[in-house]
């Protein structure tokens, strides 16, 4: 660990062959459908990983001029990259570049970040300061993850971890002195402890949506006269209301965790229908899996 923060020989081959893998294997976890709403899926979609590779890159730089420009290099050869792996093999092809801009812009803020994130090796109590930021930046992703993990377990939970750790990581491999590194690993614990507060504090999130509308696209009728309900309850909840601005009933649904169920509707006169019904964190997949009569 400690070669990792300051040890490494960081030769710009090394960097662009660190910034291509970096890209590629972002652009893969992004379109892996059995990543989705993963740990593995969040490096394309959150800061932590990169926060890391950016303090690699920084503790391991010559000078700041180095740090700078290798920090920028990195992060333009490796963002472009990861859309660039997902074109080929997306509907949306090109278009997934709608997404790159806000990227970039981080790209070009890497220049300042690099030059004046090299100051932490000067072992000063400044050098400290230039730290924080990146903690509670990492924090508020360990906060977030934290919640997901809470409401949608396990989901997210790799990621909550990795957050946590490297947290308490970065002042205790940053710095060499003792006063650095114990002021550094307090101030980790009152993030972690603050976030942890917050995200318990926030409660569980529920995934609204509807899933039935009547005589839709599935072909089903019903009214309020009818029951509905989630074959594993642990899944969440259904219930049919009348909608006021299409003047139509639909069944709505709270889900509190991803996975297969089945979702079962009643007539009045005991005929049920049956669907398969699949939960992801923000969308789901329904189809009539066949009657099961009176």
């Amino acid at each position: 660990m400690k070669k990792l923060f300051g040890s490494i020989t960081l030769t710009w081959t090394k960097l662009i062959v660190f910034a291509v893998v970096a890209g590629v294997y972002t652009g893969i976890m992004a379109l892996l459908p059995i990543t989705r709403d993963t740990s593995f899926a969040d490096i394309s979609i959150s800061f932590e990983w990169w926060v890391l590779f950016g303090i690699l890159i920084i503790v391991n730089s010559k000078t700041p001029l180095d740090s700078a420009l290798k920090c920028f290099v990195f992060f333009l050869i490796s963002q472009p990259l990861v859309y660039l792996v997902q074109v080929p093999f997306s509907e949306r092809g090109w278009e997934l570049f709608v997404y790159y801009p806000p990227w970039f812009v981080w790209t070009l803020l890497t220049i300042p970040m690099g030059f004046v994130g090299y100051y932490m090796r000067k072992e000063k109590w400044w050098s400290l300061l230039i730290l924080v930021p990146m903690l509670v930046f990492v924090g508020y992703h360990y906060m977030g993850f934290l919640n997901e993990a809470v409401s949608f377990f396990p989901n997210h939970l790799l990621s909550t971890v990795f957050c946590a750790a490297t947290v308490i990581i970065y002042p205790l491999f940053i710095f060499k002195k003792k006063k650095l590194k114990m002021a550094g690993l307090i101030i980790s614990i009152a993030i972690l402890l603050a976030g942890t507060a917050l995200a318990l504090a926030s409660g569980r999130q529920v995934y609204n949506t509807t899933v039935l509308v009547n005589s839709g696209g599935l072909h089903v009728t019903f009214d309020d006269t009818y029951t509905v309900y989630l074959e594993d309850e642990s899944y969440g909840e259904v219930f049919i209301v009348y909608e006021e601005s299409i003047e139509d009933y639909m069944v709505n649904a709270a889900f509190t965790k991803t996975g297969a169920t089945k979702l079962i509707l009643v007539s009045p006169d005991g005929e049920r229908r049956t669907f398969d019904l699949v939960i992801e964190r923000y969308s789901y997949d329904i189809e009539e899996s066949g009657n099961a009569g009176q």
